[in-house]
């Protein structure tokens, strides 16, 4: 039976829940402040990843942690407001990290991320947006001996138990793939199965367009309140008032305040991350997306030109920019390949919606009739936006899920 729906957030995980419903028969709205893809989504390193079965673990080494006390390292900095706003979700985070507690994680997480490449290829081929994807994996790249024997490791762990593949490259066969890195890398990893988006926003901005084109109506305004109306529920906007039987809240690291006012509480925080686009130097070019990784941050040969990604800083959603992580990353960067001037005017930057335990928020919100939810994916919502919005789309059809949706619940917290 075709409701009328409404979708909250026009990142990758709203628009492919709104996507999939539309195919679906259902009336569908998306709402969004901004153009489809210009938050989060817009921001990110662009891989659509395969290898990724294992979530960012809160580390709980002595070594890390007092190396990244001081707060002056590429992958992660943090603000001690921050740290302290997000103390509880955070003391889970690293309890959750715990090995037993980790491990028992991993296979929801992983059942995930098993089926993104094929949830984006079903889009992919709808939408005809062959162009902006490349079918080369991407790469990490390591400096030390030590570093990448640990990695091959886990690298054949994570194949024998997830069937992910991958090439392990020493020092010449990194060069030969890359020959403008830096010499003296110990090798690499090159995960060969994920795809890549030279530009993240434009294949968000793509499935939207598909979106409409099936029906689908797009609004560009800003919430400004939601409550139940009746059977169903209004949002009121800056331009005007909608009203819907359900409504899906994709409103990434700002879904915690929208549903606060529900009276729903959820343990989101936030990892934010920055990005800024070059040049080349003459003669210079950069062939896969390359991870330098063990300084932390990323290089990626985009559209808009290389697109350097920091790691992770644990701030407040509202905090003011800080780019002296960018700056360390970008000093970093132009000892490993010959980057050229900066192209943009500013540096973006975007946040990351986390929970403690790493999964996704997918499904009914408790004890609100037709509301829905859909975030927390963490470093993965680009990956992950297409499967999230077809298993969602999914459970409002009255459809079995086709992955058991339990471990993603809402009431787990």
């Amino acid at each position: 039976m075709s409701r009328d729906i409404l979708v909250l957030g026009a990142g990758m995980v709203g628009v492919s829940a709104a996507w999939h419903l539309v195919q679906r028969g259902h009336r569908v709205t998306l709402l969004d402040r901004c153009q489809p893809g210009r938050e989060t989504s817009f921001g990110n390193a662009g891989i659509i990843q395969h290898e990724a079965v294992r979530p960012y673990a809160f580390p709980r080494d002595l070594a890390t942690l007092l190396r990244v006390l001081p707060n002056r390292q590429v992958d992660i900095r943090y603000r001690p407001s921050g740290l302290l706003d997000a103390a509880a979700p955070l003391f889970r985070y690293w309890q959750n990290s715990a090995p037993a507690r980790y491990e028992r994680l991993v296979p929801a997480y992983a059942a995930l991320i098993g089926r993104a490449l094929e949830a984006h290829r079903q889009m992919i081929a709808a939408t005809n947006s062959q162009r902006l994807i490349r079918r080369q994996g991407y790469v990490k790249a390591f400096r030390t001996g030590r570093a990448l024997a640990e990695e091959s490791r886990q690298a054949e762990t994570i194949r024998e138990r997830f069937g992910v593949a991958y090439q392990a490259l020493d020092g010449r066969a990194l060069a030969r793939l890359e020959p403008d890195l830096a010499p003296g890398l110990a090798g690499a990893i090159h995960w060969t199965q994920p795809w890549t988006a030279t530009d993240p926003g434009g294949l968000v901005a793509s499935y939207a367009d598909h979106f409409q084109a099936s029906g689908g109506t797009l609004v560009r305004a800003s919430l400004q309140k939601l409550s139940r109306q009746g059977s169903g529920w209004q949002a009121q906007t800056d331009t005007g008032t909608l009203q819907a039987e359900q409504v899906v809240m994709a409103m990434g690291p700002w879904s915690a305040h929208w549903l606060a006012r529900q009276g729903l509480s959820v343990p989101l925080f936030v990892k934010r991350g920055y990005h800024m686009h070059y040049g080349c130097r003459p003669g210079a070019s950069l062939r896969h997306w390359v991870m330098d990784a063990e300084v932390g941050y990323l290089l990626a040969p985009m559209q808009a030109g290389i697109r350097l990604t920091t790691g992770a800083e644990l701030t407040r959603q509202d905090a003011p920019p800080d780019h002296r992580q960018l700056v360390a990353a970008e000093t970093v960067a132009g000892q490993f390949f010959p980057l050229g001037e900066r192209l943009d005017n500013e540096p973006w930057m975007g946040g990351r919606p986390c929970t403690p335990d790493m999964k996704p928020v997918i499904g009914p919100a408790p004890g609100q009739h037709g509301l829905w939810l859909a975030f927390g994916h963490g470093h993965q919502g680009f990956t992950l936006g297409p499967v999230t919005g077809e298993l969602l789309a999914q459970m409002m059809n009255g459809d079995t899920p086709a992955v058991d949706m339990s471990p993603y619940r809402a009431n787990r917290f």
